[in-house]
């Protein structure tokens, strides 16, 4: 036996109830589990950031690589199995649980970021990430397959959109594996991807919003070719308005 390890309470058959409308579709399967800390290249040195830990399955097996995990957990009845599950890293600090929504909170400093994403903050958590500074060594996220393949889309790809165009311009992504709704407890009605985001450095000079606006217009409207976008009088007249103020 390893004495070096802290003791850590045994996992436990947890029954409360889980909380669907939050996304909490717990990874139940180890074998991916551990699929997705190997794919991380986690170093001993460095900080993790696991978003959605719920009843630490992947938590576990962060500890044992990672030099610190930093959770971001919303439902505080999780956040208490957390505790009481890890008590030896909490109280050495190399686990700390930020109880409080993905979204809305300032991420401390990471190297890394694992997790199982709730599925319905997959686009505003990417964004958020992908304009995290300082920049992170990389990200490896469970996302539903679908929107894991739009991000990973090409231009000319049925599914390119403008997620793709945005995730392109500030990181490299690559899809990484497939996984069944059967790995999950409860099953989602959806299946799932498993993604290794890298992120870029932008230009110090990039307006990352005038970006954005200029390709929500160029996606906005699928049916139309660019020519026809940009003759449209409204589209002209809220450029000639917006040249007038910031130019």
């Amino acid at each position: 036996k390893d004495k070096t390890k802290p003791e850590r309470a045994k996992p436990r058959f947890v029954t409360m109830e889980h909380n669907t409308s939050r996304g909490q579709h717990f990874l139940c399967n180890p074998l991916i589990v551990q699929a997705i800390v190997d794919k991380s290249n986690i170093l001993a040195s460095d900080t993790v950031l696991e978003i959605g830990p719920g009843a630490g399955a992947l938590t576990a097996k962060l500890l044992d690589k990672a030099k610190k995990v930093v959770c971001v957990e919303l439902d505080s009845r999780w956040v208490g199995e957390l505790y009481k599950r890890f008590p030896a890293e909490s109280n050495s600090g190399k686990l700390t649980v930020i109880n409080q929504d993905a979204i809305n909170v300032e991420f401390p400093y990471f190297d890394i970021c694992v997790a199982n994403l709730p599925y319905q903050i997959s686009a505003p958590f990417t964004n958020k990430l992908l304009m995290h500074r300082p920049l992170f060594r990389c990200a490896v996220l469970m996302y539903q397959r679908e929107f894991a393949l739009r991000l990973c889309a090409k231009p000319g790809d049925e599914l390119y959109c403008r997620l793709s165009a945005n995730t392109a311009l500030l990181s490299e992504v690559q899809h990484l594996l497939k996984v069944g709704r059967n790995n999950f407890k409860p099953p989602p009605k959806v299946e799932s991807s498993v993604v290794r985001i890298t992120p870029r450095p932008t230009h110090s000079g990039m307006n990352y919003l005038e970006w954005d606006g200029l390709i929500r217009l160029c996606f906005g409207r699928k049916n139309k070719t660019l020519g026809a976008i940009f003759r449209q009088k409204e589209v002209q007249s809220m450029m000639a308005t917006n040249y007038r103020t910031h130019a």
